[in-house]
């Protein structure tokens, strides 16, 4: 939580001046008690045979315009000091949504995978709402009731100092309670928020899969998951929030019962004649702004609890650190080749089977390598490495003779590479605004001759041109469609490394091979992710993967002679006859 409270610095004045009117605004609050005893003391006079006959009218009507110059003035701090703190709320919670998207971004790829997106969206979203509500009541109301509280008790000591000890039992009493559920609540909130969590991860993944979902038939499943989690949710918010409720019947008890001990000695003493019926009205008046600020100051309590427990969550995700290991310079070294797999081996989580074991290699500068493999064996761990998305948990990967960790390399190694990943991403907006992802500063033919090497100018023609819409997700092109603008996009940058990470799966044979053909006439040193013996047998070097572990490598004629591997996976796609691929 302190990480948070550095995003007040910006905003100290409104922060200062929100609380600061909205104790005048009390101020004037406290007065009005007094005012009103004035009123029944002197201005109604001694009670004579059913009446007044001594009422000072005028002496009432002036006391009366008093307290609506203390409506007015208070109504006016009061909205001044409104002003101040919605705007530090709101200008804080902008400030820590810029914050926590750039943390976000920032984060490598393991660190993503281990919060999760639901939760992420969570913290952006709902946490960071209710920090706000938090932080706006507790600016205008956190010093305001303990104000008027504390204050009504001065002024009924300053009014009758006897009546004192049944301010002070009840005060002490009230705050017995609020402090109780407070305790008992914060760390029940933590907890729904993170029931919230799977309620959003379930329907994040019902929205993302709804095909997949509907062609397996598995709707009825996700509804009952759904309702498990949502009930949970449901449940545990009706737990925290019998508790939190507790509060405001516990204070109006406790002050009830204060205001009847203070109603019953002050008749007894105005009996006596050691209090005025003025003075006792203002004592109930105070005991009434008690009542009410306490009732605020437990709701507020619920509230800022709340918003510790979403503030505590936020907090995390800021100082959370990128788990990417960054070196301040490092020597070059190696064989002197362009890109060096150094003896890596990689784990995803620490204690778990190794996703790359002992794999090393030289890639040239211009060379062409193929990556293939069965599903799970490595591949797109192995080029994920090249652009430091993940860390080596042994060996080095070396770009230029420098280690990918060198920070001096960090940014300039990303801008030189072109990555075309698994899944197509497209962002919603215009076909132009997704190429210039690829290069800001790119010309319309740039974009043009990138799309036509991706065998994509045919149907961006047909469709309108560059300043074609782009639906969220891409989803008004087919898959195969997206996969060469996402090429296309890549192409744009005119990478020195190009990674293809089986980015063709979706593409027919015969525009599989015309991509391929295109993309070996560019100067670029290009990895090519595929399951396809196809789209990799022209490499200069194709490395075969099987469970982590480089198995073969070499060309296509050399594997076929001396890995049993790559010649399994190559006869599973071509027929053969005679012992040969036809």
């Amino acid at each position: 939580m302190k990480k948070l409270f550095s995003y007040f610095k910006r905003y100290k004045w409104q922060s200062l001046l929100g609380p600061f009117f909205k104790l005048l605004e009390a101020t004037f609050e406290l007065l009005v008690p007094f005012v009103v005893g004035l009123i029944v003391d002197r201005g109604l006079g001694a009670y004579v045979d059913g009446g007044y006959p001594n009422a000072d009218i005028g002496y009432i009507v002036g006391m009366c315009l008093l307290l609506a110059a203390f409506g007015l003035a208070g109504l006016a701090f009061s909205v001044t000091a409104q002003y101040f703190a919605a705007r530090t709320a709101t200008g804080v919670a902008a400030d820590i949504r810029r914050d926590l998207f750039k943390k976000i971004q920032s984060l490598s790829y393991k660190d993503i995978d281990e919060m999760g997106a639901s939760t992420m969206l969570t913290r952006m979203t709902s946490d960071v709402d209710r920090f706000q509500s938090g932080v706006n009541l507790a600016l205008r109301l956190f010093l305001r009731s303990p104000f008027i509280v504390f204050g009504a008790m001065i002024t009924a000591y300053i009014i009758d100092p006897e009546s004192l000890g049944v301010f002070a039992v009840t005060i002490v009493a009230l705050a017995v309670v609020v402090y109780a559920v407070m305790f008992l609540c914060m760390p029940l909130y933590k907890k729904t928020q993170n029931k919230l969590d799977k309620v959003l991860l379930s329907t994040r993944e019902n929205l993302t899969g709804a095909r997949v979902l509907r062609a397996f038939c598995r709707e009825d499943g996700e509804k009952k998951l759904f309702d498990t989690r949502n009930e949970e949710l449901n449940k545990g918010r009706k737990f925290v929030g019998g508790i939190a409720a507790i509060t405001n019947p516990l204070t109006y008890v406790l002050v009830n019962f204060a205001t009847i001990v203070l109603i019953w000695t002050g008749a007894l003493r105005v009996d006596a004649g050691g209090l005025t019926q003025g003075n006792v009205i203002a004592l109930y008046n105070l005991m009434g702004q008690i009542l009410v600020e306490l009732i605020k100051l437990a709701n507020l309590i619920v509230t800022v609890t709340k918003a510790a427990a979403c503030g505590g969550r936020i907090s995390a995700v800021l100082q959370a650190q990128p788990s990417l290991l960054l070196e301040e310079e490092t020597e070059a070294k190696g064989s002197g080749a362009f890109i060096e797999f150094d003896n890596v081996t990689m784990r995803y989580i620490e204690g778990a089977d190794v996703a790359l074991e002992n794999v090393s290699f030289t890639v040239a500068r211009g060379e062409t390598v193929g990556v293939i493999g069965g599903t799970g064996s490595g591949k797109t761990t192995l080029v994920n490495l090249i652009p430091h998305f993940y860390d080596t948990t042994e060996g080095e990967v070396r770009v230029d003779g420098k280690s990918v960790r060198d920070k001096a390399l960090q940014t300039r190694l990303r801008e030189n590479i072109g990555v075309v990943p698994q899944k197509a991403v497209l962002f919603k907006g215009t076909l132009r605004e997704n190429l210039l992802w690829g290069k800001a500063d790119a010309t319309d033919g740039e974009l043009w001759r990138a799309l036509e090497i991706a065998r994509a100018d045919e149907f961006v023609k047909e469709k309108g041109g560059l300043d074609i819409p782009v639906e969220q997700g891409g989803k008004n092109f087919s898959g195969g469609q997206k996969q060469r603008l996402t090429i296309a996009r890549a192409l744009v940058r005119e990478p020195e490394i190009l990674i293809l990470d089986d980015s063709s799966s979706a593409l027919d044979y015969a525009t599989d091979a015309e991509l391929r053909k295109a993309i070996r006439k560019l100067d670029f040193t290009t990895f090519i992710v595929s399951q396809r013996a196809s789209s990799v047998m022209n490499a200069d070097k194709i490395v075969v993967l099987d469970d982590g572990v480089a198995v073969g490598m070499g060309t296509h004629e050399e594997l076929m002679r001396s890995c049993e591997v790559y010649r399994e996976i190559y006869f599973s796609q071509y027929e053969t006859e005679g012992g040969q691929a036809v």
